[in-house]
C-alpha cells in the first residue's frame, strides 16, 4: 500500500553447520511500540539438513519455496526495525546450552572438533526425526531499517544499475491508490524525524554479523521493543545478552512494479508465470501504525491468532515443556478441522493445525507466534478455534510411544451474536476431555455438565491469546454492521425475529430500525467508513432507487437513504485526513464514480422478499410521488419539499391511457423527428405543451429518483446537496449514460430519452444550482472558491449532458444560467468570469463544432461567407452585400442565433476586454478561453483539409473585429534598436543601456497619416474618464495568436473584400495591429530571455520611448509645408498615440534556461523560429490580399502608406531568410505600385526604406544580400526615372550608412562594399537606362559611401578604446558641419555609444547639440515665437552649444530637395531629442539641467495646447526637484585626471594631453589599471611605462622606443568672483573648462622633504570647451595671457608673503622689490601690461581673461606699494638712498599701468540677456536667420 521494499534473505550462517535453522522476518515501529507487518518466514538449510524433517514435511509447496519478501511502509519513521527470530528443532536443554557449541566452536577448529561436531549432528538428526514438528526460541538480529535507507540515499549515484529492470507504470498506480493522511505525516517533530524516502535509494546489501542469544524469559513483543529501545540508544541492550557468532545477508531493493512470479499475501499470483522453477515472491502484509484511508477493492478474510502467555504456575504438574496445537474448527468431530492455517516455509501452503515454540522447561512460557488463517466466506455458530495444550518429552521414554502428554483444551468462538470476535482474550482450560456441545458456548460460560466438566485452576483465565481480523467481509464499526444486517434480511432468506447483537427485531420494527440505522451511518468512525465506503454507497443506492416491502407494507426510505449518502459525502469531504485533488473533491468519490458505480440491480418480485407480502400493482411500487406535468413543476416545487419523502401510496390511476397515447405518439412521431435537429428544440422548447412531450414508462429510475430527492431535498441536506454537487451530477451523468446503453436506445431521438419530469427537475435543479452560486456571489463574497466550484461543476454536468440528452435543451440550459446570472447583484468581473470559465467547458465539448455550425434551418443559415468569383469581379455590387460582408466580422445578433456557444463566449470576451479587473484576470481567462479552443482545432485532424479549416475560421471572424477594437489594450515587448541585423551578444547589447532613437519604429508603427482616434479616446468619450487596462505581455500574445490563425485559415477572397469595405479608421487600426503582431512574435534567439529583467528592459527603453512618443504626431517639415500651401489634410481630427505600454507590462523572463539541456534549447530555438516565420508571413499574405483589393478602394493612398510601415517594421525584426525573399519581393511590388506616391508623399518612409534595404545590403547571409541588392537599385532607378528626385535618395541613402556605420558594432563592410559593385553592375547594365546620367550619378552615390565606409575602418581599429573611438565619430561629425541631416546622424550615433557605456550626461549633450541644430535650420523654415532662436537659446544648458550655429548663408538651404526632410527636423523633432535629452540627464542626476530643457519644450506645448503633455512634463519637473530636495549632496558627480601621453608608439597621441572625466568615484589607481592594460595591448607590455609623479615631463630624459603615460587627479577650479555664483554642488560639478593639480617640491630638487622645506605648485589647467561635453576627453592648451595671468599671480603671492611675515626679512624683501619695481626689471611686468592690456581683446572669449590680468595687476602694485612702506622701516642709514630709488620707480610703474588698470570691457558690466523675449527682431543676426531683405 505505502512504499515497497523488497527484502532478499541470501544466506544464514554460523561457525558451525550441525542442524536446520528457521528465520522470521517482521518490520517494528519502535515508535508507535507496534509490529507493523506479519511474519515471513524463510528456510534457508541446505538440502542435506532439510532431509533431517523429510518424515515431517512429506510434501513442499512451490510458494513456501520463497527467499524474498515485499514489505511495504505506508506510514515512515525513523524508529522502524528489521527483526529476524531465529528457530531450531527442539532439543533436550535449555537455550543457552543448545547455544553453547555455536558460542564457543569455531569453524577453523574443525579438525580439533570433529569428533564433537560429529556427534553434535548426530544427536541434531535424531532431535529432528522424532521432534521435527516442535521448534525451540534460539536466537534474534535486527537492524534499524530507515537507516540503512537514508545511508543508501546519500550513496546513490545518478543510475540504479541493480534495480529491478522493470517499467514503473503499475507501481505508480498502485502507489496511487494509498495517499498517506497529512496529520500523520506531521507525526514527526524534529528534523531528524523527518521521513525518508523510501522509493529513491540505491539498492543495497546488509550483513548482519550481530546475532543475540534468545533468551527463554524474554520472548514477548513486549521484551523485544524494549530491546530495540536500549539498541536505539547505546547500539546494544544495556542486559548484557551472549552473542552467536555469525553472518546474515539480506539484499535490499525499492519495488518499483510488479515482479514476475509475486504473490499476494493470499498466495494467489499476481504476475504469473509459466516457468515452475522461478523462485516466488512474496507480498508481506502491512498492519499500519496509523489508519490508512483506502476502501476494499479486492476480497480479504484473514484471520491472526497471536497466543502470547500461559501460566501452569499454580498447577502441580511435571508439565514444563509446554507447546500448543492451534486448529481452526467447523463442528465438533475430529473431522471438522479445517485446512486453513497458512503454512510456514518449505512445507505444504495449507495446514489443519499448528504448533508453538516450545520454551524448556517453563511451566508459565511466553509465546511470540502469529498464526495465520484464511478465514471462510461464511461463518456460523460452530466455527471455533481449538487450543490444545501438550506437554512434549524431549527424552523418549520406553513406555511412552508418543512425545506428546494431553494438558488440555481450550476454545474461542468465531461469533458472538453473528459477529467476529477479535481483541484481547483470557481463556480457562478444560482437563481430561471436551465437554458436548462446546462449540455453541464460550468457555467462560459453558452452562453446568453431566458429568462436570473439570477445569484447571478452578475455571479461572490461564491462557492469554490475541485474535486480530484483516477483513473486507466483516465490519469493525458496529453502525455499519447493523446496517449490513439489516439490509440482508430486507433481501429475503431471513427468519423473524432478527438478532441484532444483543437484541432481537421483529418484523414490524425492521423499517423503523432499519431508518435508524440508516441515520446513524454519519456517526462510523471514519476508517471503517472508508473500508467498506464501496458497499455502503451501492446498498443506499438501491434503497433510493427501489421501495422496500416489510411486513406487506411499501416502505420507501429513498429520502432517508438519499440523506445518509449526502451526509457521508459531507463526512468525505470535510474530513483532513482524506485526499483532495485540486477542484477540492475526493478522491474516494471520484474513484468511486469512475471504477465502481453501476446502475442498482432491479429489485426482486416481491412475494419472494418476505412471506405474505403483497403489493397492489406493479405501477404503486414505482411511482413515489404524483408527479406534476412540466407546465406547473415550478410551482408545486414549495410543496414537494416539504414532503419527508417521497409518497408511495400515489397511484397513477386514469393517467394509464394518457400515457400510453403520449408512448403511442412518441412511436408514430419517430420518423417525423430529425434527431439532428438541436437547434430546433432549442429554439421551440419554451412552447412545449405538457401533452406534447414523452412520458416516462412506469418503471423507476434510478436517475430519476435520485434528481427527484435533489430537487425535494430540504434544510442541511439540500445546501450539502449543492455544495457537493459535483458528485450528484457525476452519478446522475454516469446512470443517465448507463440507462441509455442498457435501453439500446440508440434509434431513439434525444427527445424521447428522458421523460419530461426528469428534465423539469433536471430545469429545477440547474436553476437551483445557479441561484445558490448567484447567492454565494452576492452575499457570501468569503466563499467565492466554493462558487467557483459548483460553477464548474455544473458545467461538466451540462457538458456531459450534451452527449445524453436533447441538445436544445441543453442549449436552454445554458440560456437559463446567463440569464440568471445576469439577474443578480454580481460584480462585472465576477460575473465574467464564472460565465466564462461555464462556457470554456461547454466549448471543450468534442461535438463542439457540430452544435456551432448547424444552423436551425437553410433560411436563417447566412449565405456562403466566401463570395463567388463573379461577384468578386463585379465593379458594382449592392450596399446589403458590403454590410453582410462587413458584418461577418462583426459580433451580430444573427451571428448569435446560429452559432450559440461561440457567440455567448465572443461576447464575454468583447465584455471582459472592455472592463477593468485588478491583474487583468478575467481578460487573460477570456482571451485564453479562445486560444485554447483554437488549438484545439488546429489539432484536430478533421481540420487539416482547407475548405474545413475556413469553414472552422468563419465561426470566429466577429473574433477579428473584437481584436481591432481592442487594439489600445495590447501590450507587447518591443525589440531593441538594432544598427545590423546579425547583432552578436556583447556589452553594447546591454538591454540596461539606453540606445539613441530607433528611426523606423518611432513613425514605422503608429505614424499613420490616416490614423484618427484610437480605441482608448473612443472608450473615454463614451465612459467619460475611464483609464485603459493594458493586457499583459503573454495575454496579448495569446490573443494575436488567435487572430493570426482566423486570418490565416479565411479564404483570401473573403479577407480581400472586407477591406475593400473597410472605413478607413478601422482599415488604420488593422495595419496597427498587423504592426503590433511582427513586434510580438519576434524571433529573439535562444538567449533572449536570460538576458534581462522586466525593471531593466523598462529602465533600458525609457529615453527611446519618449522620443517615440513625441514622434508619433509628426510628419517631417516637407509634409508640413505641403499642408500648409493647401495640401490634403488626412488627419481627421487629433489622433490618440500608440504606445509601447511596457510599464504595465507583466510579462516575465525567467533565467529557467540554465536548468535545461542543450538539446531543449535548441528545440525551442526552432519552434520559436518556425513561429516567427509563420506569423510574419501570415501578415505578409494578408498585407498582399491588402494591395490587391487598393485599386478598387478610394482610400488609396493610406493603404499603401500603412502596408510600407508594416513592411518596413517586418524588416526591423529578426526574420528568417525564408520570410526575406517574399518581404523583398512584396517590397519591390509596392514601389513599382505606389512609387510616385512614397517618394512625393512618404519622404520619411522612404528614408527608413533605404536604411532598412542597405542594412541587408551588410548581411553575411548571400540570400539577402541579393534581395536587398536587386531591392536598392529598384528604388534608384525609379527615383530617377519616375519619380524625379534622385538627389532626395541619395541624401537619404546617405544618411542610412552614417546612422549604420556610427551605431552598428559588428558592420560588415565587406559584405556592404560587394553589395555596391553588384549595384553598380546593375546600373552599368542596365540597357534603358544606358543613356541617361543614371550610371553616372548611382557611381557618385557610391563613392560617398564608399569614403563612408573608410571611416568605418577606423573606427573598427579603435573600437576597444572608447575615448579614441568618440575622438574619431566627433571629426567625422564636424566633418559634417556643412550637412545637418548628417551632422545630426553622427551626434545620434555618438549619443548612442555614450549610452551604451552608462554615459548619461554625454549621452544627453549629444542630443542636445542635435536640438540645437535642428533649432538653428527649423528657423529657417518656420517662423513662430513659440520656437527656440537658434543655438543661442541652448547656451544656458551648456555653452559648447554655440558650435552648431550657422554661420555663413552659403551652407544654409533647407530648402533644397532632400536636405532637412528628414523627421527631426519638425517641431515634434526637436521636442522628442530634448525630451530624451532631459531623461538622460535625469538618469545622469544632473536635475537641474532637466530644467532648462523643459524650459524650451514648455512654450512649444503651451502654443499647441497639448495640456496632457503639458501635465506630464510638469509631472517630470516635479519628480526632479523632488530628486534634487531627496538627494541634495549624497549625489555623486565625475571625477576628472589630466593625461599626457609621450612617446612615438603613440603616433598622433605623441605629446598631447587630455581632461578625463570618469565616473563618480573613480580612484587614480582604477583609471590608471584602465589605460594600462588597454594601451600595453596596443603598444607591448614591455614598452609602456607609468609615469608615477606629477612634475613637467623632461622629454629629452625619456627613452624614444618606450612609451609613457602620466595620470595626474585634478580638480575644478574656480575664481574667487565665480564661487559667488557657483553656489550648489550641482553647479560646481557644471560648465567645468579650469581644472588645478598640485605639485610637492623642495628647493633642493627632490619632490618631497621635511615639513619645514615642502613646497606645493598649483598648476591650473584650461580645456577648448566646458564639461560635460559630447566626448569624455578634452584637449587643453594654457594660452600666452593665462600665462601671464599665472606668472603675475605667483609675484603677487610671494609679495604678500614676505610683507607680512612675523620677522621680515629684509634681503628677501628688497630681492622680491628690486625683480618688481627695480629700474632694471621694470620693464617685465609693465612690458607684460602694454601686450595684453593695451587694447581689449576682439576675441570675446578673451575678455574674461583680460579682465582677470586687470585685477591681477590691480593687486600686484598694491602689494608692491605695501612692501616699499614695509622696507622703509627696516633699511638702516646708509640705505635711504636705495629706498628713495624704489620709491621713485615704484610710482612711475603705477603711473604707466592707471589707464590700462582703470579700461573696463562694457559687455562683462551689462545685465545678461534672456533669450525669451516677445521682441525677437533682436536676435535675427544672433541665430542667423534669413531676413525677409536677405532673400530678396
Amino acid at each position: 500500500m505505502g512504499d515497497r521494499i523488497l527484502i532478499r534473505c541470501q544466506s544464514m550462517k554460523f561457525e558451525i553447520d550441525i542442524e536446520p535453522i528457521f528465520a522470521t522476518l517482521a518490520l517494528y515501529d519502535l515508535k508507535e511500540k507496534k509490529k507493523i507487518s506479519e511474519n515471513f518466514y524463510c528456510d534457508l538449510n541446505p538440502d542435506h539438513l532439510r532431509g533431517f524433517l523429510k518424515g515431517h514435511t512429506p510434501q513442499m509447496a512451490h510458494s513456501s519455496l520463497a527467499r524474498s519478501g515485499i514489505f511495504s511502509i505506508t506510514y515512515p519513521s525513523p524508529d522502524i526495525f528489521l527483526v529476524i527470530k531465529i528457530e531450531k528443532v527442539l532439543q533436550q536443554g535449555e537455550i543457552g546450552d543448545c547455544a553453547d557449541p555455536y558460542i564457543n566452536m569455531r569453524e577453523g577448529d574443525s579438525s580439533k572438533n570433529k569428533e564433537k561436531l560429529d556427534k553434535l549432528r548426530g544427536q541434531a538428526e535424531v532431535f529432528c526425526q522424532r521432534l521435527g514438528s516442535y521448534r525451540m526460541p534460539f536466537a534474534w538480529a535486527t537492524i534499524n531499517l530507515m537507516e540503512i535507507i537514508s545511508s543508501a540515499t546519500l550513496e546513490r549515484d545518478g543510475g540504479d544499475s541493480d534495480s529491478l529492470k522493470s517499467g514503473e507504470g503499475n507501481s505508480l498506480d498502485r502507489r496511487a491508490q494509498v495517499q498517506p493522511p497529512r496529520k500523520n505525516w506531521e507525526r514527526f517533530s524534529s528534523l531528524e524525524d523527518q521521513p525518508c524516502s523510501l522509493s529513491g535509494f540505491k539498492p543495497a546489501t546488509i550483513t548482519i554479523s550481530t546475532i543475540f542469544k534468545q533468551e527463554g524469559d524474554r520472548l514477548s513483543d513486549e521484551d523485544l521493543l524494549k530491546f530495540l529501545s536500549e539498541i536505539k540508544k547505546t547500539s546494544t541492550p544495556q542486559r548484557r545478552v551472549k552473542t552467536i557468532s555469525g553472518t546474515i545477508k539480506l539484499d535490499m531493493t525499492p519495488v518499483h512494479d510488479m515482479p514476475q512470479a509475486c504473490l499476494s499475501t493470499e498466495l494467489i499470483p499476481l504476475v504469473p508465470v509459466a516457468e515452475k522453477n522461478i523462485r516466488p515472491i512474496k507480498e508481506v502484509l502491512e498492519f499500519p501504525s496509523s489508519e490508512v484511508y483506502v476502501p476494499h477493492s479486492i476480497y480479504r478474510n484473514l484471520l491472526f491468532v497471536y497466543p502470547q502467555r500461559l501460566n501452569f504456575v499454580n498447577r502441580l504438574t511435571s508439565a514444563r515443556n509446554i507447546t500448543i496445537k492451534i486448529q481452526f474448527m467447523s463442528g465438533e468431530d475430529a473431522g471438522s478441522t479445517m485446512p486453513v492455517i497458512f503454512g510456514k516455509s518449505c512445507g505444504p501452503e495449507f495446514l489443519q493445525e499448528t504448533y508453538t515454540a516450545v520454551t524448556y522447561h517453563n511451566k508459565s512460557p511466553d509465546f511470540y507466534e502469529e498464526v495465520k488463517l484464511a478465514l471462510p466466506a461464511r461463518l456460523t455458530e460452530r466455527h471455533h478455534l481449538l487450543f490444545t495444550f501438550y506437554h512434549i518429552s524431549c527424552q523418549q521414554k520406553q513406555n511412552q510411544p508418543s512425545c506428546e502428554t494431553l494438558i488440555g483444551f481450550s476454545w474461542l468462538r468465531m461469533l458472538n451474536n453473528d459477529r467476529l470476535q477479535m481483541g484481547q482474550y483470557c481463556l480457562p482450560i478444560v482437563l481430561d476431555r471436551l465437554p458436548l456441545n462446546y462449540s455453541l458456548h464460550s468457555p467462560e460460560k459453558l452452562p453446568p455438565q453431566v458429568p462436570p466438566v473439570k477445569w484447571m485452576d478452578s475455571h479461572k483465565g490461564l491462557f492469554n491469546v490475541e485474535i486480530q481480523a484483516v477483513s473486507s467481509v466483516h465490519p469493525q464499526d458496529n453502525h455499519l454492521e447493523r446496517f449490513f444486517t439489516l439490509c440482508r434480511a430486507l433481501e429475503g432468506g431471513v427468519a423473524f425475529p432478527l438478532r441484532v447483537r444483543d437484541e432481537k427485531i421483529p418484523e414490524n420494527k425492521l423499517e423503523q430500525e432499519l431508518k435508524l440505522s440508516i441515520v446513524s451511518l454519519s456517526s462510523s468512525s471514519l476508517e471503517p467508513l472508508v473500508l467498506y465506503l464501496h458497499l455502503l454507497l451501492d446498498k443506499l443506492f438501491t434503497l433510493i432507487m427501489q421501495p422496500m416491502v416489510i411486513a406487506g407494507q411499501t416502505a420507501n426510505l429513498a429520502q432517508i437513504a438519499f440523506e445518509s449518502v449526502v451526509s457521508i459525502v459531507n463526512s468525505l469531504h470535510n474530513s483532513q485526513e482524506l485526499v483532495r485533488d485540486q477542484q477540492g473533491r475526493n478522491e474516494l468519490l471520484s474513484t468511486y464514480l469512475y471504477w465502481v458505480f453501476c446502475l442498482p440491480q432491479a429489485p426482486r418480485d416481491p412475494q419472494n422478499a418476505a412471506p405474505g407480502s403483497s403489493l397492489g400493482s406493479t405501477e404503486a411500487r414505482f411511482n413515489t410521488m404524483g408527479r406534476a406535468s412540466a407546465s406547473t413543476v415550478g410551482s408545486m416545487l414549495l410543496q414537494s419539499r416539504t414532503r419527508s419523502s417521497s409518497n408511495p401510496d400515489i397511484h397513477p390511476g386514469a393517467d394509464a391511457s394518457a400515457e400510453d397515447a403520449e408512448v403511442n405518439h412518441i412511436l408514430t412521431s419517430k420518423g417525423q423527428n430529425n434527431p439532428g435537429s438541436r437547434m430546433s428544440t432549442y429554439v421551440d422548447a419554451n412552447s412545449q405543451n405538457s401533452t406534447g412531450g414523452p412520458k416516462p414508462s412506469s418503471r423507476k429510475q434510478f436517475h430519476e429518483e435520485l434528481a427527484l430527492q435533489m430537487v425535494v431535498s430540504t434544510g442541511v441536506c439540500r445546501e450539502n446537496t449543492y455544495k457537493y454537487a459535483w458528485f450528484f451530477f457525476e452519478l446522475l451523468v454516469k446512470s443517465m449514460a448507463q440507462h441509455v446503453s442498457n435501453l439500446e436506445k440508440t434509434q431513439m431521438p434525444r427527445q424521447s430519452r428522458f421523460s419530461d419530469r426528469f428534465k423539469d427537475d433536471i430545469t429545477t435543479i440547474s436553476s437551483v444550482v445557479t441561484g445558490e452560486i448567484a447567492t454565494i456571489l452576492v452575499k457570501q463574497h468569503k466563499e467565492q472558491e466554493q462558487a467557483e466550484k459548483v460553477n464548474i461543476s455544473l458545467a461538466f454536468f451540462l457538458y456531459d449532458l450534451l452527449s445524453l440528452m436533447d441538445r436544445g435543451f441543453i442549449f436552454q440550459l445554458v440560456k437559463n444560467y446567463c440569464n440568471q446570472m445576469s439577474s443578480r447583484c454580481i460584480s462585472m468581473p465576477i460575473l465574467i468570469s464564472m460565465r466564462l470559465e461555464f462556457l470554456r467547458i461547454l466549448c471543450s465539448h468534442e461535438h463542439y463544432l457540430n452544435l456551432s455550425l448547424y444552423f436551425s434551418s437553410p433560411a436563417s443559415a447566412p449565405a456562403s461567407p466566401c463570395p463567388s468569383i463573379s461577384s468578386q469581379t463585379s465593379s458594382s455590387y449592392s450596399f446589403q452585400e458590403q454590410q453582410r460582408i462587413l458584418g461577418l466580422f462583426e459580433l451580430t445578433h444573427e451571428f448569435k442565433q446560429q452559432h450559440y456557444l461561440t457567440g455567448l463566449l465572443l461576447t464575454e470576451l468583447g465584455a471582459a476586454l472592455d472592463m477593468e479587473s485588478e491583474g487583468g484576470k478575467v481578460q487573460r481567462k477570456a482571451i485564453n478561453a479562445i486560444y485554447s479552443l483554437l488549438c484545439a482545432h488546429d489539432l484536430d485532424h478533421r481540420c487539416t483539409k482547407p475548405e474545413v479549416g475556413a469553414k472552422v475560421a468563419a465561426l470566429y471572424l466577429p473574433l477579428v473585429g473584437i481584436i481591432i477594437d481592442s487594439i489600445s489594450y495590447l501590450d507587447f515587448t518591443v525589440s531593441e534598436a538594432r544598427g545590423g541585423k546579425n547583432k552578436k551578444g556583447g556589452p553594447d547589447d546591454d538591454l540596461e543601456n539606453v540606445p539613441a532613437i530607433n528611426q523606423s519604429v518611432a513613425m514605422a508603427i503608429a505614424g499613420n497619416p490616416f490614423n484618427t482616434l484610437g480605441r482608448s479616446a473612443l472608450v473615454s468619450m463614451a465612459s467619460g474618464s475611464k483609464a485603459v487596462a493594458t493586457l499583459a505581455a503573454d495575454t496579448s500574445r495569446h490573443l494575436l495568436v488567435c487572430f493570426l490563425w482566423v486570418m490565416k485559415n479565411t479564404e483570401p477572397a473573403l479577407v480581400q473584400r472586407w477591406t475593400m469595405d473597410l472605413p478607413s479608421v478601422q482599415l488604420s487600426r488593422l495595419m496597427e495591429l498587423l504592426t503590433i503582431c511582427v513586434s510580438c512574435f519576434e524571433y529573439r534567439g535562444k538567449q533572449s530571455s536570460d538576458k534581462v529583467s522586466t525593471q531593466a528592459l523598462q529602465k533600458s527603453q525609457q529615453a527611446k520611448l519618449q522620443l517615440e512618443e513625441a514622434l508619433l504626431g509628426g510628419r517631417g517639415a516637407r509634409g508640413e509645408m505641403i499642408r500648409r500651401a493647401g495640401g490634403n489634410d488626412r488627419t481627421l481630427g487629433q489622433r490618440e498615440i500608440l504606445r509601447w505600454r511596457k510599464d504595465l507590462t507583466q510579462w516575465r523572463q525567467t533565467n529557467d534556461r540554465q536548468d535545461k539541456t542543450k538539446a531543449e534549447l535548441d528545440q525551442e530555438a526552432v519552434i520559436s523560429g518556425n513561429l516567427a516565420t509563420e506569423a510574419n508571413l501570415i501578415v505578409l499574405d494578408l498585407l498582399e490580399t491588402i494591395v490587391q483589393a487598393v485599386p478598387l478602394a478610394d482610400c488609396r493612398d493610406s493603404v499603401a502608406g500603412g502596408v510600407l510601415r508594416v513592411l518596413l517594421h517586418c524588416l526591423t525584426c529578426n526574420q528568417s531568410s525564408t520570410f526575406l525573399l517574399h518581404a523583398f519581393s512584396t517590397l519591390r511590388a509596392l514601389v513599382i505600385k505606389f512609387g510616385d506616391l512614397l517618394f512625393e508623399e512618404e519622404a520619411e518612409q522612404c528614408a527608413d526604406l533605404c536604411q532598412k534595404v542597405l542594412q541587408y545590403c551588410s548581411s553575411p547571409v548571400d540570400e539577402n544580400r541579393v534581395q536587398a541588392c536587386a531591392t536598392l537599385y529598384l528604388i534608384m532607378r525609379y527615383s530617377y526615372s519616375n519619380a524625379s528626385n534622385f538627389s532626395r535618395v541619395k541624401m537619404q541613402v546617405t544618411m542610412s550608412l552614417a546612422s549604420l556605420v556610427g551605431k552598428s558594432s559588428d558592420f560588415q563592410e565587406e559584405h556592404l562594399r560587394r553589395s555596391l559593385r553588384t549595384i553598380l553592375a546593375y546600373a552599368e547594365e542596365d540597357a534603358e537606362m544606358s543613356g541617361t546620367q543614371l550610371p553616372s550619378q548611382v557611381d557618385e552615390l557610391l563613392r560617398n559611401l564608399n569614403s563612408i565606409l573608410s571611416d568605418t575602418v577606423k573606427m573598427r581599429e579603435f573600437q576597444q578604446d572608447p575615448e579614441m573611438l568618440m575622438d574619431l565619430m566627433y571629426r567625422i561629425a564636424k566633418g559634417y558641419q556643412t550637412s545637418p541631416d548628417l551632422r545630426l546622424t553622427w551626434l545620434q550615433n555618438m549619443a548612442e555609444k555614450h549610452s551604451n557605456r552608462k554615459c548619461y550626461t554625454e549621452s544627453a549633450m549629444c542630443l542636445v547639440h542635435a536640438a540645437a541644430l535642428v533649432a538653428e535650420y527649423l528657423g529657417m523654415l518656420e517662423d513662430h515665437t513659440y520656437l527656440p532662436v537658434g543655438s543661442v537659446t541652448f547656451q544656458n544648458i551648456s555653452p559648447n552649444v554655440l558650435e552648431e550655429s550657422a554661420v555663413s548663408d552659403d551652407i544654409l538651404s533647407p530648402d533644397e530637395d532632400g536636405v532637412c526632410s528628414g523627421r527631426y527636423f519638425t517641431e515634434n523633432g526637436l521636442v522628442g531629442l530634448l525630451e530624451q535629452a532631459a531623461d538622460l540627464f535625469i538618469n545622469g542626476n544632473l536635475f537641474e539641467t532637466v530644467n532648462e530643457v523643459y524650459k524650451i519644450i514648455l512654450p512649444i506645448q503651451e502654443a499647441h495646447r497639448d495640456f496632457r503633455k503639458l501635465a506630464i512634463t510638469h509631472d517630470k519637473l516635479q519628480r526632479a526637484f523632488d530628486s534634487i530636495i531627496q538627494k541634495g549632496h549624497k549625489r555623486m558627480f565625475g571625477t576628472y585626471f589630466r593625461v599626457g601621453f609621450y612617446g612615438a608608439k603613440f603616433g598622433d597621441l605623441d605629446e598631447r594631453e587630455f581632461i578625463y572625466k570618469e565616473p563618480g568615484i573613480t580612484h587614480l589607481p582604477e583609471i590608471s589599471h584602465r589605460l594600462e592594460n588597454f594601451y600595453s595591448q596596443c603598444v607591448g607590455e614591455d614598452t609602456l611605462e607609468m609615469i608615477k609623479d606629477s612634475i613637467p615631463v623632461d622629454r629629452k630624459k625619456l627613452n624614444p622606443s618606450k612609451a609613457y603615460i602620466q595620470i595626474t587627479y585634478v580638480e575644478a577650479y574656480f575664481d574667487d568672483y565665480e564661487m559667488k555664483d557657483r553656489l550648489t554642488n550641482f553647479e560646481k560639478n557644471f560648465n567645468l573648462r579650469r581644472f588645478m593639480f598640485t605639485t610637492p617640491f623642495t628647493r633642493s630638487g627632490r619632490p618631497r622633504g621635511e615639513l619645514c622645506e615642502q613646497y606645493k605648485r598649483k598648476t591650473i589647467l584650461t580645456t577648448m570647451h566646458a564639461f560635460p561635453y559630447v566626448k569624455t576627453r578634452i584637449n587643453f592648451d594654457l594660452t600666452p595671457i593665462e600665462v601671464a595671468i599665472e606668472d603675475m599671480q605667483k609675484k603677487t603671492r610671494e609679495l604678500a608673503v614676505a610683507t607680512h611675515r612675523e620677522q621680515p626679512d629684509a634681503k628677501m624683501l628688497q630681492m622680491l622689490l628690486q625683480g618688481s619695481v627695480g629700474a632694471t626689471v621694470n620693464q617685465g611686468p609693465l612690458e607684460v601690461a602694454q601686450v595684453f592690456l593695451n587694447e581689449i581683446p576682439a576675441d570675446p572669449k578673451l575678455y574674461r581673461h583680460h579682465n582677470k590680468l586687470r585685477l591681477c595687476f590691480k593687486e600686484f602694485i598694491m602689494r608692491c606699494g605695501e612692501a616699499v612702506e614695509k622696507n622703509k622701516h627696516l633699511i638702516t642709514s646708509d640705505q635711504k638712498e636705495y629706498q628713495q630709488e624704489l620709491k621713485k620707480n615704484y610710482n612711475r610703474l603705477r603711473e604707466n599701468l592707471r589707464p590700462m588698470l582703470e579700461r573696463k570691457i562694457p559687455e562683462l558690466y551689462k545685465p545678461i540677456i534672456k533669450p525669451r523675449l516677445d521682441n525677437r527682431d533682436s536676435f535675427k543676426r544672433l541665430s542667423m536667420r534669413r531676413t525677409p531683405e536677405d532673400n530678396s
